[in-house]
């Protein structure tokens, strides 16, 4: 329970869950960020994964669609080092190589927003929002792709809406938030006994995948000094030897 009261929108797991399902909130944020207040979110999801084709996963925050069949990703990383500028574009590629199925022609592919809220001034030019986009170097102008990556910083403030937003997304108390949206969302996980219930179950699941990724990482390095057996690292590591054995088959 102090866990959960201490908990904040830039904290990527509990926003994640505060949006879960929740169009309302996805669509309040988006407008905001994409200054565009007829913005109409049709689905969203948290906490969804896809691969690229060597295996690697990535593990998006919110992947959100609009009415336009416009897609976004919105990643919130209180770490600087989490929204380098490689990470942003291999989640855009990641993105571009999930839409189309075999056989789809590429001008089919949608608009897509990679966005970033972090907590600090990533860039450094004490902006509210940084708009990346490819340019054509020679004419200066835009090099229509359809691909996009927005940086909101998170300690921007004034009393403009992404300014009011950066405050909420910084607050621990619902009664401390500007928007109601939001509030209300904060206040069922933190006050409401049936939110509150479902964010502890959230937290004791974090708590075991943090666990199994640990046991993960040790078992990876147990299989690069090569030293012991599989069937003697799934003994001391608590996996069962075909976890161990398609751990290998990675490596």
């Amino acid at each position: 329970m102090e866990q959960i009261q201490q908990f904040r929108l830039f904290d990527d797991d509990f926003m994640t869950k505060c949006f879960e399902d929740n169009i309302e909130c996805t669509e309040l944020v988006l407008q905001i960020i994409m200054e565009k207040s007829d913005l109409k979110v049709k689905e969203v999801r948290t906490q969804y994964t896809i691969k690229n084709l060597q295996g690697r996963s990535i593990r998006l925050d919110v992947d959100a669609v609009d009415s336009k069949g416009k897609k976004y990703n919105i990643e919130v990383q209180r770490a600087d080092t989490g929204a380098g500028e490689k990470r942003a574009r291999y989640n855009s590629s990641l993105i571009d190589t999930n839409v189309l199925l075999a056989g789809d022609d590429t001008k089919n592919l949608p608009e897509t927003y990679v966005i970033f809220i972090t907590e600090n001034d990533v860039i450094g030019k004490e902006k509210g929002l940084y708009h990346i986009q490819r340019t054509i170097l020679e004419t200066g102008e835009k090099f229509e792709d359809g691909s996009h990556i927005i940086y909101v910083n998170g300690s921007y403030r004034d009393d403009s809406p992404l300014g009011l937003l950066m405050k909420d997304f910084a607050c621990r108390n619902a009664k401390d938030m500007h928007y109601k949206v939001l509030a209300d969302r904060v206040r069922y996980f933190k006050e409401d006994e049936k939110g509150v219930g479902a964010m502890c179950k959230a937290v004791e699941e974090l708590c075991k995948e943090e666990k199994y990724e640990t046991t993960v990482e040790i078992v990876n390095r147990m299989l690069e000094a090569g030293t012991l057996s599989l069937e003697e690292i799934a003994m001391f590591s608590g996996l069962t030897l075909e976890e161990v054995k398609e751990l290998a088959q990675q490596q």
